[in-house]
């Protein structure tokens, strides 16, 4: 008979033999259909343009900066940074466009938020028909006529303006472009200059004239005008691109591990049927032909079903993305055949080398000696498998050893290498440690009674077997705690820090569009009020050793003999008055070591629009993950963000003044909300728990999607036993007697793995947690207690269930 005859038959005369392999398969292929749809969605995520639909060209700032990083034996390599704020262009290039012979007109960009009386509003830059200085143009949506005077709250603070007219076709207020910039808070600077050809004059020989005086900055036309209309584009692009390729590449692995395993488990159980087809004289080379058809046959079925689910779970991902505002509007999820292709080849790939490491041993087994050399388990490892598992765990602790010695970033990278290597060991040698557990955790149930001493003879001489429904509950286990209590570690140090960090009486934010950044100074003269100082919100790069990196950092204003009044930054060295100076910064610790710097040397930064700076190190400090990372006077910072508002206010009352009667006075300031440092700090624990949303949904894949792997395993287990469980009701075993027997052993199951899978987490996470947080890791209760209570419940359910179904079958037989 043919290989395809064999594996034809094979499945038809057994398909529960094959229905762990096809359950693994198949779960694997949606988890991987998901992540790919998300990868492929961030490759070609685009948006016709709308506000520049009419303008063939469209010139704006890049959205990237260059950081050049030593590179080994290669010699300095220049990579590009995503920028967190709006880079912008100089007013006069516009002016530069207008001159050139293809061009009728270079017309600025702008727009920013302001605050009216009416409510929040936003103002643009209008150069076709620029109103008067000291005047404004009104939209449609506005309620205002000419002659009117209006007060706006603009990013540079208070300003009024008397309105000169409508604008019917427009929505909005309207300023002069040089007027707007300055508004805007960054004078001399547009978002974007929009280019009108002459008539007859293509698209590409425009755009080759504006490259010609446009210096660094980006020349645009077709569907690449959208990312200067929505620069949140770019964000898009790149944070589904890295979420579906990591988030893919882990699960993608974790499949391969999973379907290796199972696919293994599942050939193993047949060694007596290959022994017999060894003995009736089939050839090795059919045996191994046979394995690989089985596999031919389930994985493309598998891939094929995991579609519809595949592709649901991609949607239901990016939903979630896009209701928290982590997607630009408009961008769709992109359902091609790219990842449906890619998960039937990586499975197909994966049950193909499980089938046929699996298959090695049957297929040289002797055709004289195969039946009873297939009865027995194999009393030890095999030399290489022990040789790659030993090796896999001297990687794990080695990759922990070195993560131990680095910055938190640099640890945070190893992690997945740490999880791997340790993951691939416990699979190695998992029959080794089945073993030593069975021994270990073994010893006190034979003081249980016969069943609980029976399961502990038995999981002990059947090490295998053990090894195989552990090694997915140690994944599980690894997976969810790594990822769980990485992120409950970060929200619990950053929530410490905040709250030990943050000592105002009152947080004033707004309900508009920003607070001014006049706020503070007013806020400052109220009755009662001791200290006032007004937190611009921003970020910036740097070069961490040879990799980029981001920093979150804070632009204050006020005196900076205040700051101390309203944060407690934990001061390391230095004084923070020294941010009365310009180019003067503060950095936590952690920045200042990934630096290399000290108090007074430089510090070579990248501000959030990309301009570099070289700031003196004034202060470093403590509490950076909780408050900001570094802290620079607000009036270094207000040129280089998208909008120059205060993100919060914070204010200290003084001594002997009356709290709640201040409080009242803030009210007064305008569309604020005040609140208190201690509500202030439990929103931002729940911003911040918010924020792990990837953490969280990466851990609920992987750990689901293990759980199933370890049930699927635990069933295989237990249906493989009939001969067993039907010999020892034979011996006159009860079968109150054999469910106590299979509930000791899935116990001693989940507790061996949820004590590999805790090691493994731990480890992972100690260096990470050090580097991070300067503490160990925070492992809450209400984390650890459920999932462990989930492992334990998998593992007796999986066992249970299966095992009352063969004692059922063994009664009726």
């Amino acid at each position: 008979m043919s290989a395809l005859g064999l594996a034809v038959a094979s499945v038809r005369s057994r398909p529960s033999a094959f229905v762990g392999s096809f359950v693994a398969l198949l779960f694997g292929a949606v988890v991987t259909i998901a992540c790919g749809a998300l990868l492929q969605t961030g490759l070609t995520a685009s948006l016709p343009p709308v506000k520049y639909a009419g303008a063939p060209v469209v010139v704006a700032a890049r959205a990237s900066a260059e950081v050049t990083l030593p590179v080994p034996g290669e010699g300095p390599e220049t990579t590009r940074v995503t920028l967190p704020e709006r880079a912008r262009v100089d007013l006069a290039l516009a002016e530069r466009i207008a001159t050139l012979p293809g061009v009728a007109a270079a017309v600025p960009e702008l727009s920013f938020p302001v605050t009216t009386p009416d409510g929040p509003s936003t103002v643009g830059a209008l150069a076709d028909r620029s109103p008067a200085p000291g005047g404004l143009l009104a939209g449609a949506d506005t309620p205002y006529r000419s002659g009117d005077r209006l007060t706006v709250t603009t990013p540079t603070g208070e300003r009024t303006y008397r309105v000169l007219g409508t604008l019917p076709d427009r929505t909005g207020l309207w300023l002069d472009p040089a007027e707007a910039a300055r508004a805007a808070g960054h004078p001399g600077r547009v978002d974007a200059v929009t280019v009108q050809p002459k008539p007859g004059v293509p698209t590409a020989e425009l755009a080759s004239q504006v490259r010609t005086v446009a210096g660094p900055a980006e020349v645009l036309t077709g569907d690449d005008r959208t990312t200067a209309e929505q620069p949140r584009l770019t964000d898009t692009r790149e944070l589904l691109t890295a979420l579906g390729g990591s988030f893919g590449g882990i699960t993608a692995m974790t499949a391969v591990f999973v379907v290796l395993g199972t696919v293994a488990l599942a050939t193993g159980q047949r060694s007596r049927e290959f022994a017999l087809l060894r003995a009736v004289g089939a050839t090795p080379g059919q045996i191994r032909r046979t394995v690989a058809t089985e596999a031919a046959l389930l994985a493309p079925l598998a891939g094929a079903l995991a579609v519809l689910p595949g592709f649901a779970l991609a949607r239901c991902w990016f939903g979630q993305m896009t209701d928290r505002g982590m997607v630009a509007e408009g961008v769709r999820l992109s359902t091609g055949p790219i990842p449906v292709l890619a998960a039937v080849g990586a499975g197909l790939l994966s049950a193909l080398f499980g089938g046929w490491l699996a298959a090695r041993r049957p297929a040289k087994l002797r055709p004289g000696l195969a039946l009873s050399e297939s009865a027995a388990e194999r009393p030890r490892l095999g030399t290489v498998r022990l040789l790659f598992g030993l090796l896999a765990l001297a990687g794990g602790v080695a990759l922990a050893g070195v993560a131990a010695h680095l910055g938190g970033a640099d640890a945070a990278n190893t992690a997945l290498g740490v999880v791997m290597c340790l993951l691939l060991a416990v699979g190695l040698l998992g029959p080794l440690l089945a073993r030593i557990s069975a021994s270990v955790l073994g010893w006190p149930l034979r003081l249980r009674g016969a069943a609980a001493s029976l399961a502990a003879d038995n999981t002990r001489a059947n090490a295998r077997r053990l090894a195989s429904a552990i090694t997915p509950i140690v994944m599980v286990t690894a997976f969810c705690g790594t990822l769980l209590f990485l992120q409950s570690t970060l929200t619990h140090a950053a929530g410490d820090q905040a709250r030990r960090g943050l000592v105002a009486d009152h947080v004033v934010s707004s309900t508009g569009a920003g607070l001014s950044p006049e706020l503070a100074s007013r806020a400052a003269a109220l009755p009662g009020v001791g200290a006032a100082v007004g937190v611009l919100d921003t970020a910036v790069a740097f070069r961490a050793g040879d990799t980029p990196a981001t920093a979150t950092a804070l632009g204050l204003s006020g005196d900076p003999a205040s700051y101390a009044k309203v944060l407690d930054l934990g001061l390391r060295s230095g004084d923070l008055a020294g941010l009365a100076r310009p180019g003067t910064v503060a950095l936590a610790t952690s920045v200042a070591e990934e630096l290399g710097v000290t108090v007074g040397q430089q510090a070579s930064l990248w501000l959030g629009d990309g301009t570099p700076v070289t700031p003196t190190v004034v202060a470093t400090y403590e509490r950076g993950l909780g408050l900001g990372e570094a802290v620079l006077p607000r009036t270094d910072l207000a040129a280089h963000v998208t909008t120059g508002y205060d993100a919060r206010l914070l204010v200290r009352a003084a001594d002997g003044a009356d709290r709640a009667a201040v409080a009242r006075e803030l009210t007064g300031l305008g569309a604020v909300t005040v609140t208190d440092a201690a509500e202030h700090g439990a929103q931002a624990d729940r911003d911040r728990e918010a924020s792990g949303w990837a953490n969280t949904v990466m851990a609920a894949v992987l750990g689901g999607f293990a759980a199933v792997a370890a049930a699927n395993t635990l069933v295989m287990t237990v249906l493989d036993r009939r001969r067993e469980l039907g010999l020892l009701r034979l011996a006159g075993s009860t079968r109150r007697q054999v469910r106590g027997m299979l509930r000791w052993e899935s116990l001693l199951v989940a507790s061996s793995g949820l004590l590999l899978g805790g090691t493994i987490a731990w480890i992972t996470l100690l260096p990470i947690a050090r580097g991070l947080t300067g503490g160990s890791p925070h492992v809450p209760a209400t984390l650890a207690l459920p999932l462990a209570a989930a492992v334990i419940l998998l593992a007796l359910t999986a066992t249970a269930l299966p095992g009352r179904a063969l004692l059922r079958s063994a009664r009726r037989g």
